[in-house]
């Protein structure tokens, strides 16, 4: 799995990076939330460990602010905070689940294994056009044998335009489906990203599959351009 860990103890942080990479997962860290916050926001990960009592941004406000987003990356809290208050409040913003330290590692990962189940329950099928195909099970994307490496906002942009698949999107609701209602997002913002998008799904390929239109929004070509 793909992991975020949020932790400011370094040596707590860097423990568990060490342990649940000889696991064979992929880790990374960040010892803020304000640092975490940004990491969930642009990269996918499977799962997010995170601890409450942090410098900048509390454990709280990053669930809270990411399922503002609709980030839906599931959420195990790893905090000493062990008051039935405080466990509450977590599953109450958006934690699926709430670890109390100390703890076993081998519990972790056995709560692990059991978030990676509850997610793969009910997976939607996987989206195909041309030789593009993308696995929201997964969240994994190639076009053709090759994969793509999308951060967070590219695939989210992806994922949006194939679920409507030949028509348009308009600038607005891709805006909104990405970044949340609630964020100001700039036009040109949506521009960057998406060129940034273009560039890794239809640089190496003569079929661009990814349109513009002018003054409305964006599609992905369903049918072969006459």
């Amino acid at each position: 799995m793909r992991l975020l860990i949020v932790e400011d103890e370094p040596q707590m942080a860097n423990l568990l990076q060490r342990g649940l990479s000889e696991e064979g997962h992929s880790v990374l860290c960040a010892y803020d939330g304000s640092e975490g916050l940004e990491l969930a926001r642009h990269f996918e990960f499977d799962v997010i460990v995170l601890d409450i009592m942090m410098p900048k941004v509390s454990g709280y406000e990053v669930a809270k602010k990411l399922r503002a987003e609709k980030n839906t990356t599931l959420i195990l809290m790893l905090t000493a905070k062990d008051a039935v208050p405080d466990i509450v409040r977590g599953l109450d913003i958006g934690a699926d689940e709430y670890m109390t330290k100390p703890f076993s590692f081998e519990e972790l990962l056995a709560r692990l294994r059991a978030l990676k189940r509850r997610a793969n329950v009910g997976q939607p099928p996987t989206l195909q056009v041309k030789d593009l195909v993308l696995d929201p099970a997964t969240r994994d994307v190639y076009r053709g044998s090759t994969r793509l490496m999308l951060s967070r906002t590219e695939y989210s942009l992806l994922e949006c335009l194939m679920y409507r698949t030949g028509k348009v999107v308009p600038r607005r609701t891709l805006i909104e489906s990405v970044w949340g209602s609630t964020r100001e997002v700039e036009e040109n913002t949506l521009d960057v990203f998406m060129h940034m998008l273009r560039k890794k799904v239809d640089i190496d390929t003569s079929e661009r599959l990814i349109q513009t239109v002018r003054g409305v929004g964006y599609r992905i070509r369903a049918e072969r351009p006459l």
